[in-house]
């Protein structure tokens, strides 16, 4: 395992890590909205490179260690987390990568693909959606409540309250599949810990104009890499017919339904499947 590094991208302070062998197949893991690297656990990043691939994870701006703006107001669009991405494996001297997104990490390398094909292996999309569609369904009662009605955020100086308001959310995007309560808040602490503007990551992700490129929809029959697609049952932002919808609509792609999972990187129980499929889909 490498350590944590920063690197200039595109003007901008960078931080990812590596783990595995520089020379193995190249696998970039992309975090969603107000999520740093920390979101891909480190058992997991271990497990996929010891089945033979450097894997590659990064704070998105705004997360983490990497560069960080003002609390609500940041200084880039959607546009810009897409070219970092391909900045990224630019700065790593990668050719080309294995892509897994999670939720909008999913909608960035969903862009790489249709318009970069040639830099991407193989595509991995978990909780991602393809965009608008009356016969897509809207997030459930209860998160368009919350969204309706947020809770207040924390006091930013206090550690514990910030670790407090980060558990709830977690717990408020996972489905049903059981959850190791220690493992959450021990992922919270470590977010906290690592970060270095915690009001600044919880707002500005969300903040930012993600709609300066074409529909991604109307372009899904664009993707020639090969794509699986991970999509929880119980997803309550995308409900699984996003997933479905992906499936249906990117050539050759395939869908890997988790039960009772949600909008949330797969729960540890169901790495042995999850893994599995990435290292198959990866070869």
């Amino acid at each position: 395992m490498g350590n944590e590094t920063n690197v200039q991208v595109n003007g901008v302070d960078l931080c990812f890590q590596t783990f595995g062998a520089p020379d193995a197949p190249a696998v970039l893991l992309i975090a969603g909205l107000s999520m740093s690297m920390d979101h891909w656990p480190d058992e997991f990043c271990r497990r996929l490179a010891a089945a033979g691939r450097l894997v590659v994870r990064y704070d998105l701006r705004d997360n983490g260690r990497s560069v960080t703006y003002p609390p609500g107001a940041p200084g880039y669009t959607g546009a810009d987390l897409e070219r970092d991405a391909l900045g990224l494996l630019d700065a790593l001297g990668l050719a080309r990568a294995h892509l897994v997104g999670l939720s909008a990490g999913g909608g960035i390398a969903l862009v790489l693909a249709i318009e970069h094909a040639d830099r991407v292996s193989s595509l991995t999309l978990m909780s991602t959606t393809s965009g608008s569609g009356d016969d897509l369904p809207r997030p459930v009662p209860r998160l368009r409540a919350r969204f309706a009605a947020p809770p207040p955020e924390p006091d930013w100086t206090d550690r514990d309250a910030v670790v407090d308001y980060l558990v709830d959310d977690l717990r408020a995007f996972a489905g049903s599949h059981p959850q190791d309560e220690a493992e959450k808040r021990a992922l919270a602490e470590r977010v906290v810990d690592r970060t270095l503007d915690m009001a600044s990551s919880v707002r500005n992700n969300w903040l930012i104009d993600h709609g300066a490129g074409d529909p991604i929809r109307p372009r899904l029959d664009r993707v020639t890499a090969p794509t699986l697609v991970i999509h929880g049952t119980e997803d309550p932002l995308f409900p699984v017919e996003h997933g479905e919808a992906l499936a249906r609509e990117i050539p050759g792609a395939r869908l890997l339904a988790l039960d009772r999972v949600g909008h949330e990187v797969p729960p540890r129980a169901t790495w042995d499947t999850v893994l599995d499929a990435i290292v198959a889909h990866t070869s």
